[in-house]
């Protein structure tokens, strides 16, 4: 089964036709289950439930994702060992904490994801969105960013991981993948880094797009079956 994280956080996925870019829904198709979590911060269950990964960012949300997993594993017959995990911006930067965070995981594709916070803060063309979860910039709570921080607790990292990223990425820019990859590739872990030229946060580029993907299946049917 793929767990497929939105982005975000304060989004939603909700029943459609798999889109152009980076739907996991193509899984399907491959003979996977797919399991479209909302976690914690996603819209459509009213405002406390999106506001309440602030100052808690990344931790509540993993909880409810692996919740859910543990749902869908009660009731199909999902393979423990073979889940595997995927999402883009925010869903990037779950997929970053979540192989950091648990063993669970036997595969992963993080896209656009941040790897470390405190650096992302002073990289990103977007940060205003950071002060209401953290409750202020990290320059006055670097703590706060830090313990929020994939690459802080990177050591604990097993999962096959496989990075994307546009190089003109202004949202979620490229040296944050390069960071996630560096510290993976000298810690053993099996990893690889693509980085799509002249592409941004979302790409224009159809036969990107398409190598994208091709690429996310190849990586989860090396590692998962």
């Amino acid at each position: 089964m793929i767990v497929s994280i939105h982005g975000g956080p304060a989004s939603q996925k909700s029943p459609s036709w798999p889109r152009a870019f980076f739907d996991l829904s193509v899984m399907a198709a491959e003979g996977y289950f797919v399991f479209f979590p909302n976690p914690r911060g996603s819209y459509g269950q009213g405002e406390a439930f999106t506001a309440a990964n602030i100052r808690d960012f990344g931790r509540g949300d993993l909880r409810d994702i692996l919740s859910g997993v543990d749902t869908v594993m009660h009731r199909f017959p999902v393979d423990e060992k073979r889940l595997g995990l995927g999402g883009w911006s925010y869903g990037g930067y779950m997929t970053m904490w979540a192989v950091t965070q648990t063993g669970r995981f036997h595969a992963a594709v993080a896209g656009a994801g941040v790897a470390n916070l405190q650096s992302y803060y002073g990289q990103n063309r977007i940060d205003q969105w950071m002060i209401p979860y953290f409750g202020a910039t990290v320059y006055d709570d670097p703590e706060a960013y830090a313990a929020a921080s994939p690459i802080n607790f990177i050591r604990n990292a097993r999962t096959p991981t496989l990075i994307l990223v546009g190089d003109s990425d202004k949202e979620c820019p490229a040296p944050q993948s390069y960071e996630f990859w560096h510290a993976l590739k000298t810690l053993g872990v099996k990893t690889k880094l693509v980085v799509y030229e002249n592409e941004g946060h979302h790409f224009q580029n159809l036969s990107h797009s398409a190598d994208l993907i091709a690429r996310t299946v190849a990586w989860f049917d090396e590692n998962l079956k």
